[in-house]
């Protein structure tokens, strides 16, 4: 033991001391610093926690008269947490958004790609209305957003990029079969056609918001993408 040691030892108590023999104490270890795997994997669990929580408490009350507070109470986790992920409510709702539209995406892609290089048009129509995301409340959340979006040219724009997924997968799709499944001249190239399929269904899904009628809105929306792709009867021009 050095000399500095024996005198440390000698201030301390009795009762603290190393009886002859016994070891001198180690100091405490400090403990393990959380790996970034964990961390990452904390975060990303907080992350998905508040965007379920938000959209709860969006569909519930209205997107515009949410606080952020009330989203951190509803996720049990502080402002803190949300700061950490998100910096805006805005923010928040376009991570939503990306979550809904890419799996709208998914699921038209998927159905359109069923056809293989041809595109049947009344068999890819009833594949993508049989699995098409019509969730009520999910259209309640979308649509006070649009009037937020409306009011705010800088949300307005960040909006219509996130809109243009789905429309540039219909499009995609569409571009694949030009040549064997010949659209409608009137609708023009394969844009302009995904442009009037998303706004056939928009408009199917503004009516669902008043009616209810899930079952319904997927028969009309069949309908109007069959003559909107066709010729009225079934058959691709």
């Amino acid at each position: 033991m050095t000399t500095e040691q024996a005198a440390q030892q000698a201030t301390r108590p009795a009762a603290e001391r190393p009886t002859a023999g016994q070891p001198a104490e180690r100091p405490a270890e400090r403990p393990a610093e959380p790996s970034a795997g964990r961390v990452t994997k904390r975060r990303e669990r907080t992350r998905a926690n508040l965007l379920d929580a938000a959209f709860r408490v969006f569909a519930a009350k209205g997107f515009g008269r949410v606080s952020i507070e009330e989203v951190c109470e509803a996720a049990g986790y502080s402002r803190g947490a949300f700061y950490s992920n998100f910096a805006s409510l805005d923010e928040l709702f376009f991570a939503l958004y990306r979550q809904r539209a890419d799996l709208i995406a998914r699921q038209v892609s998927d159905a359109l790609a069923g056809d293989g290089p041809d595109l049947d048009v009344p068999a890819s129509v009833d594949r993508v209305t049989e699995v098409l995301l019509l969730d009520l409340d999910w259209l309640l959340v979308k649509t006070d957003f649009l009037v937020h979006a409306a009011r705010d040219p800088a949300v307005a724009q960040t909006l219509l990029e996130h809109r243009s997924r789905l429309r540039e997968a219909v499009a995609d799709r569409l571009a694949r079969a030009r040549g064997r499944a010949a659209l409608p001249a009137v609708l023009g190239d394969a844009d302009s056609a995904a442009h009037a399929v998303v706004a056939a269904y928009d408009g199917v899904t503004t009516q669902l918001l008043l009616d209810k009628d899930v079952d319904g809105a997927r028969a009309w929306l069949g309908q109007l993408l069959t003559a909107l792709l066709t010729d009225g009867s079934g058959t691709p021009r």
